[in-house]
């Protein structure tokens, strides 16, 4: 990837290093930021050394820098990682000025930890992203932002290396809802996905046939198209795993009860995930829908061992189109 333009000039610190928060961090270490970086698994970030990382050994060590990121699993991640022992909020002499968070973690957790950023001096933005690390290496990552109006302002040049768009939406907690209307969608879609190529297979039809087809149509989407080769080629190397999914369904649902609006499509899908999770389908990528619905059809699905075009090829991501499968 060609190095960004930039004029920035903060302090970068960053925190989590898993599947997603490692591709971001490249991203910005790409674009020739320098960024100081603690994973709880240290092995998990050596390899960003390599692209002039610096590693630290806490949470409270990147304390000192101007902007610090965090992305991690669930609630109890995010406080342990802010407010929890070692935290980088936890510090007497030092706090960020602004803290971007990008995990999806409940509204009141969130409020928590702005609360407690607030009496530091650091102004907290939710900074959800859609796509998983294979969408942000192509580029094609969009970014859902709110909190205080002039840290986003300050802080927009480096989201903006995450992919092709950022989006305010408020000054408080809005992004967090944002992206969990966004995960319901993606869990819906997915498992609607599943179903109708299963249906085709149970009726001869190869799902290389079908979801070009599919992909090809008003139907079609980018998520349909990047998520074809899994449903084809029955590669499920995880993005996101049906209990992180699970968790964003409850998520949604919890929100929905709040304001009595009924999701009854969204509650029978965390079902389906709940009775499929206590059937074993936990760390593989939550596109094994699939393979459950098809066991429940009495299916053997076999990998067609077809190339399909995910349509996240580097190519299309400079040119900022998807390729047809």
């Amino acid at each position: 990837m060609a190095k960004a333009k930039h004029t920035a000039k903060h302090t970068i610190g960053w925190i989590g290093t898993g599947r997603m928060g490692f591709q971001l961090a490249t991203r910005l270490l790409e674009a020739g930021h320098k960024v100081a970086v603690y994973n709880r698994t240290r092995a998990k970030a050596q390899p960003l050394a390599k692209l002039g990382a610096t590693l630290v050994d806490s949470p409270a060590a990147l304390a000192d820098r101007d902007i610090v990121f965090t992305i991690v699993g669930q609630d109890p991640d995010f406080i342990a990682v802010t407010t929890g022992p070692g935290g980088v909020l936890t510090r007497k002499d030092a706090a960020p000025k602004i803290l971007i968070d990008i995990s999806t973690v409940s509204d009141d957790v969130s409020l928590g930890v702005r609360a407690a950023a607030a009496k530091r001096g650091c102004d907290l933005l939710a900074a959800p992203i859609s796509g998983n690390p294979k969408v942000v290496k192509a580029g094609k990552g969009s970014v859902v932002v709110s909190g205080p109006k002039a840290a986003y302002d300050a802080a927009r040049p480096y989201l903006a290396t995450f992919g092709r768009g950022v989006a305010y939406v408020g000054g408080k907690e809005q992004a967090r809802l944002v992206k969990i209307c966004h995960n319901v969608m993606l869990g819906v879609v997915a498992e609607c996905l599943a179903e109708v190529s299963v249906l085709a297979s149970a009726h001869g039809i190869p799902r290389h046939a079908f979801l070009a087809f599919f992909n090809d149509s008003v139907m079609g989407s980018e998520f349909t198209r990047y998520k074809s080769p899994a449903y084809v080629n029955l590669d499920f190397a995880a993005t996101f795993t049906p209990p992180l999914l699970r968790k964003d369904l409850e998520l949604g649902l919890t929100a929905a009860r709040k304001r009595d609006v009924p999701m009854p499509v969204t509650a029978l899908v965390r079902e389906i995930l709940t009775t499929m999770i206590g059937n074993g389908y936990k760390d593989q990528d939550f596109a094994t829908f699939i393979m459950f619905l098809a066991k429940g059809a009495g299916l053997k699905l076999k990998p067609e061992n077809v190339a399909v075009d995910d349509g996240l090829s580097a190519a299309d991501a400079k040119k900022g189109r998807t390729k047809a499968a």
